[in-house]
């Protein structure tokens, strides 16, 4: 696979958000004297993610960053639980959980050895520049780049965020590779002219149904160790 770089989704691809999540969800209602299925109260939050970023896209809502988003998505999903009584300081700091989430252990190992190949790697994510550089640098995941569908003032699966993504690193779309667990992010990158790779991750936790590939996904890797494999050896510079 003759590519120059590859763009890397990070909730779900890089990240396990929903364990990161429920630990600070459980850990602040704790203190504040309530009890929850947390891991449900993360799920409710994270199902608003799709349709209020779509809004977004179709302009039903104006662009905001994903900080603000996550806000009124997290406030929906609290009332909707009974779990009002979480105070304004609370809520700012399950906020910023999103930026403290805890990579998947092949992630950064993976990343490292790709950062000796000729491939440069960045990411692509709905998450913005500040909230992606803090994530990286705490997760220890390395990359040449960090790009935002915040650079686009939309979310993916905007068509504009890949366009903008291959016209910021001045890669042509055959030769960019967009790597994601999601089919929806990968068809949309491959619409866009992407080339796309295919990582499954237990995003919603061990007893989820497994998600199936998209038929178009260029390659499948188990994880990005194997991905690096793939990449660095279709390269030549395998070691």
């Amino acid at each position: 696979m003759n590519i120059d770089a590859a763009l890397f989704d990070v909730f779900g691809t890089l990240t396990d958000w929903r364990t990161s999540v429920t630990r600070e969800l459980a850990e602040i209602g704790g203190r504040a004297g309530l009890h929850a299925d947390w891991a449900a109260v993360t799920d409710a939050w994270r199902r608003r993610y799709r349709p209020t970023l779509g809004r977004v896209v179709a302009g039903e809502l104006p662009w905001q960053p994903l900080d603000d988003l996550h806000r009124l998505m997290l406030d929906e999903a609290l009332t909707e639980r009974g779990l009002d009584a979480l105070t304004e300081a609370d809520r700012d700091h399950l906020v910023r959980a999103w930026h403290r989430l805890r990579p998947w252990p092949d992630a950064p190992e993976g990343l490292e050895r790709l950062h000796r190949s000729p491939v440069v790697t960045a990411t692509l994510s709905n998450g913005g520049v500040g909230l992606l550089t803090r994530l990286a640098k705490r997760a220890g995941l390395r990359f040449d780049c960090i790009l935002s569908a915040e650079l686009a003032r939309s979310y993916k699966p905007d068509q504009r965020v890949y366009r903008m993504a291959a016209e910021l690193l001045d890669v042509e779309p055959h030769r960019l590779l967009m790597v994601a667990c999601h089919p929806d992010d990968l068809e949309a990158a491959a619409t866009a002219g992407l080339r796309t790779a295919y990582v499954p991750r237990p995003e919603w936790g061990p007893d989820a149904a497994p998600v199936p590939p998209p038929v178009n996904a260029g390659l499948v890797a188990a994880d990005l160790i194997d991905l690096a494999r793939i990449l660095t050896e279709s390269s030549g510079t395998g070691r």
